[in-house]
């Protein structure tokens, strides 16, 4: 099989994985075009002796390290911009501890292959976990806006949500629900299901009420790929159905990162 068959299945994901690392969709899409030059122009970079996809984050992780040796400009929402004016009270969840956090949790890699990716040991990775769930735990506290129309699933997310120190403001089932529950709560960030019960999308649901409030938005879909075909507007975070609880606190966590960041910023 070739190379270009081998990765392609995975570069959707690669993508999302990106987008949540940077805080950014055309970051994150920026720096996987970058990898993609990298494979083409030096395929032997590529670790064959791993299974593909774990392969593939691993250049990835390679040429972000490549651009910071050799001083690319940085975008104004680059990582290492956002970095640099962190909030203290977010407490400064470092570089690390946040990719492996999102390697693990989000992307679902084992221990084993994130210190692959890494380059680093597996000890070291499970000390990065560890520090990084301290530094969750001081995190910033967010309104939530829950858009979920089935409600088992719903009571579920809220409580997970509700155990990491946030606060659900109201959970809507459909667009108009959400639209009018926004304009009164002003939430912090917008939890949404793709597809609501009465057929509309919650993507249209959040474009809508961005409209009037700015937050970030945590996206919620059985099939992500469907979503990151490179044709359309797509999410900057989204999290894969069934989920693990540490995904949900990942995504939020990296999106009250960057909203606080951008907020010093401006």
């Amino acid at each position: 099989m070739s190379l270009a068959r081998q990765i392609e299945p995975h570069i959707p994901l690669l993508r999302r994985y990106a987008r949540a690392l940077s805080g950014s969709r055309e970051k994150g899409d920026g720096d996987v075009f970058a990898c993609l030059e990298m494979l083409m122009e030096s395929p032997e970079e590529f670790d064959t002796r791993l299974p593909a996809r774990v392969a593939l984050f691993k250049l990835f992780h390679q040429t972000l390290e490549a651009g910071e040796r050799g001083g690319a400009p940085a975008s104004p929402s680059s990582e290492g911009t956002m970095l640099k004016a962190a909030d203290e009270r977010l407490g400064q969840i470092g570089a690390d501890g946040r990719r492996a956090m999102l390697l693990t949790a989000m992307e679902g890699f084992s221990v084993a292959e994130t210190a692959e990716i890494l380059e680093i040991e597996e000890w070291e990775v499970a000390d990065l976990l560890d520090r990084a769930e301290e530094d969750l735990a001081r995190a910033l506290r967010a309104r939530v806006l829950l858009i979920e129309d089935e409600p088992v699933i719903a009571l579920d997310i809220a409580r997970q949500v509700e155990e990491l120190g946030h606060n659900i403001t109201r959970v809507a089932a459909t667009k108009e629900e959400a639209i009018s529950a926004a304009k009164e709560d002003k939430p912090d960030l917008l939890l949404a299901d793709i597809q609501l019960a009465d057929g509309s999308s919650g993507i249209d649901a959040a474009s809508e009420i961005l409209r009037e409030i700015e937050a970030p938005v945590i996206f919620i879909t059985a099939f992500p790929e469907r979503l990151l075909t490179g044709k359309k507007v797509e999410p900057t975070y989204l999290i894969t159905k069934p989920f693990v609880p540490s995904a949900i606190k990942v995504a939020i966590s990296q999106a009250l990162f960057f909203r606080e960041n951008a907020k010093r910023l401006a």
